[in-house]
């Protein structure tokens, strides 16, 4: 099948179980498939765009309401959807951080995260993770210190990232954010792994502004994410012009420069509302989706030699393995080397494992049924055992 100009059907999801870490949470549901086809259309969403001529104003589609419910949902009070999070994190950014100004990340940070302050002009300075890859909050009083004495001021800026992109490990994001406040420093939660896979309440945790991706964890299309904002910020980051032309005397009313006017039409924002509804209910089901990532776990570990690098009992899907002692054995005298795991997966129908990865790699089990997870388990440990692994 191909959809055109020799672009082939893609049909991943369809044809295997797909355990791409990036991908799990970004799967659409039904009713965001049925959007894409019916705003599938550039401006498709401005149809009914009336004064103030600003997206978050439109009713219908409900797209006004859309935004109240999302900052509801995460209990915050105002919110954005922004193409993708690393736009929300150059909008605040940009807000806050000036040329030379010291931001805080963690040395378990997205690079995006990095970008977003090289733009701005600030300072990139990482609470370094302890030898159990986790940031805590002790770690972020002794940098916030540290830079103090360096820069004479105090970080301008807080990004804590609650699942990290590495590891897939939980960090201490309402200890780090109470450190930060008593210096007046606000905090960026980036929820690019949670917003849409796990409750999150951005005010408990502390968070002045809280950063969801669409289409890594909330079963939308690309790109697409969420900003939300405290009262007490939301009149910062999401405030409106105030430039004039010089010749033409125009102003653009209540448009926000930050989000650059309008930000997400068409499919990518119909597709997130079409979603929502599912993805609501589905965080209240973490448990399950960690039961059957156990079930993989228990089997991988059965292979002797095979360690996972992520903190243990896993709190989150996303898991960080090693196998240089168990399939990078196998890999060294097999005549297909490293490629030979991702292509016995793939015989067996399961996707997403870079191909040649048989050291450290990662994987997510997010959204699998029982029978699948327990299907992979078995997958995992057949493929050790054809090639002489022992099991435990």
């Amino acid at each position: 099948m191909r959809c055109g100009a020799g672009i082939d059907a893609r049909m991943v999801d369809e044809l295997a179980i797909n355990i791409d870490p990036i991908q799990a949470g970004g799967r659409l549901t039904a009713d965001a498939m049925k959007a894409v086809i019916a705003y599938g259309d550039g401006y498709s969403v401005c149809d009914n765009c009336r004064k103030p001529n600003r997206l978050d104003y439109i009713t219908k589609p409900p797209i006004a309401e859309f935004h109240k419910d999302l900052a509801a949902w995460l209990n915050m009070d105002s919110a954005r959807v922004v193409p993708g999070a690393r736009r929300g994190f150059q909008a605040v950014a940009h807000t806050y951080a000036k040329k030379g100004d010291p931001v805080l990340l963690t040395s378990l940070a997205h690079y995006t995260e990095f970008l977003a302050i090289e733009e701005a002009g600030g300072i990139a300075c990482e609470i370094p993770a302890n030898d159990r890859y986790i940031v805590t909050a002790d770690a972020a009083a002794t940098k916030i210190e540290e830079i103090k004495k360096q820069y004479n001021q105090a970080p301008v800026l807080l990004f804590i990232d609650h699942v990290d992109y590495q590891y897939g490990n939980v960090h201490d994001v309402r200890g780090i954010a109470k450190v930060a406040h008593q210096y007046d420093i606000p905090v960026l939660y980036n929820g690019a792994y949670t917003v849409g896979i796990i409750p999150v309440d951005g005010k408990s945790l502390g968070a002045d502004f809280v950063v969801g991706s669409g289409h890594k964890s909330m079963a939308a299309p690309a790109p697409s994410g969420v900003l939300a904002a405290t009262a007490e910020r939301a009149g910062e980051v999401f405030r409106t012009t105030a430039i004039t032309g010089d010749v033409t005397g125009r102003m653009f009313g209540i448009k926000e420069p930050e989000m650059m006017g309008c930000t997400l039409m068409g499919v990518t924002l119909v597709g997130m509302m079409a979603s929502f509804p599912h993805v609501k209910e589905r965080v209240k089901h973490i448990d399950r989706e960690l039961e059957n990532a156990g079930i993989v776990h228990e089997a991988l570990l059965s292979i002797q030699g095979t360690k996972i690098l992520s903190e243990f009992p896993r709190k989150h899907t996303l898991t960080r393995i090693d196998t240089t002692g168990s399939f990078d054995t196998v890999a060294q005298s097999h005549k297909k080397r490293g490629f030979f795991l991702s292509s016995e997966l793939n015989e067996k129908g399961v996707a997403g494992i870079i191909p040649g990865a048989t050291r450290v790699w990662k994987f997510n089990t997010y959204g699998m049924t029982r029978e699948q997870a327990t299907y992979l388990a078995q997958v995992f440990v057949s493929i050790a055992q054809d090639n002489g692994l022992a099991i435990a």
